[in-house]
């Protein structure tokens, strides 16, 4: 209420813990906010989520430039560390905020037909075209001020929520011209992330260019992310393979990552098939987002899919 914007966490009594602004917090909060919205009609939902979406605008957009910077102090001011995690590059501008500012204007442009707001999400999704996605069809992941890249990361998982989340972002839109350029890539975009799609059915995690290290893991959020990507894929091209691989994919996160004796699903299978049963079922980084979205946007698509055959 005092400088706008979230908290990044707050402790259990509710008080701050830590009151940097980032971006990609923001951005999801703009999304829970419009869904609680487009689920419940709450007013309320709709104006905090409007609030937040003028804050990101007027603080964090680069008006020079283009994009939005990653994060602030409490006050709006300039951050030294500006990482999400301990694993990201403190980089001032990075393809993952941008991915969920895509989700979160998305979700909120259903909501609040807003003409600021649809210049902005064309926008982004022209950023994406233009700057985030590389020749490879690869995601780039970190980015200067300038949108200098010098990391070379396949994030097969990104890759392919990506493909999905642009797409679902052109239609929302609804701009003719946006949608064709979109529809010509997820092809591409798809293709390149099944670099990263195994014979046994699960998506690995990443692969880094510059030193050969590959990460084998198969996380849960990329095997949701891989059952969308798809389908979604399918829907849009109607080749086999697109559904061939959705369902493969969700084969294995049966067989593999639900825990059948208490619920959710493993944070993931390591390399070597077993297990990882170290990190968090629910957590800080952990929570039924991704998987819970897959079940629900798989519903949604084979009920709407059901209903136009009858």
């Amino acid at each position: 209420n005092e400088q706008g914007g979230t908290y990044w966490s707050i402790k259990p009594d509710g008080s701050p813990l830590d009151t940097k602004k980032q971006i990609y917090a923001i951005a999801f909060c703009i999304y829970g906010l419009a869904e609680w919205n487009r689920a419940t009609g709450d007013e309320e939902a709709l104006e905090l989520a409007k609030r937040l979406y003028f804050d990101i605008e007027k603080h964090s957009f680069d008006t020079r430039k283009n994009g939005y910077f990653e994060a602030f102090t409490k006050e709006w001011g300039t951050i030294q560390d500006m990482r999400l995690s301990d694993k990201d590059a403190n980089e001032s501008k990075t393809m993952n905020t941008h991915l969920h500012v895509l989700e979160a204007y998305t979700g909120l442009y259903r909501v609040w037909k807003d003409e600021g707001l649809a210049a902005q999400l064309k926008n982004l999704i022209e950023v994406f075209l233009e700057r985030i996605l590389g020749p490879d069809s690869h995601l780039r992941l970190f980015f200067d001020n300038d949108w200098n890249c010098n990391y070379r990361i396949y994030s097969y998982g990104h890759d392919i929520e990506a493909s999905w989340l642009l797409h679902e972002a052109a239609l929302v839109l609804g701009d003719a011209g946006i949608i064709d350029r979109v529809e010509k890539e997820v092809p591409g975009i798809a293709a390149a992330a099944g670099e990263g799609f195994t014979a046994e059915g699960g998506m690995i995690y990443e692969k880094d260019n510059a030193t050969g290290h590959i990460d084998a893991d198969r996380h849960w959020w990329v095997q949701a992310e891989s059952v969308v990507g798809y389908f979604n894929l399918w829907q849009l091209t109607g080749e086999p393979a697109g559904l061939e691989n959705a369902i493969s994919c969700w084969e294995f996160i049966k067989a593999n990552l639900i825990d059948r004796e208490s619920g959710e699903w493993f944070w993931s299978i390591r390399q070597d098939g077993s297990v990882n049963r170290t990190d968090d079922k629910a957590g800080f980084w952990k929570c039924p987002y991704h998987n819970g979205r897959m079940c629900m946007e798989l519903i949604e698509r084979t009920t709407a899919m059901a209903k136009n055959t009858k």
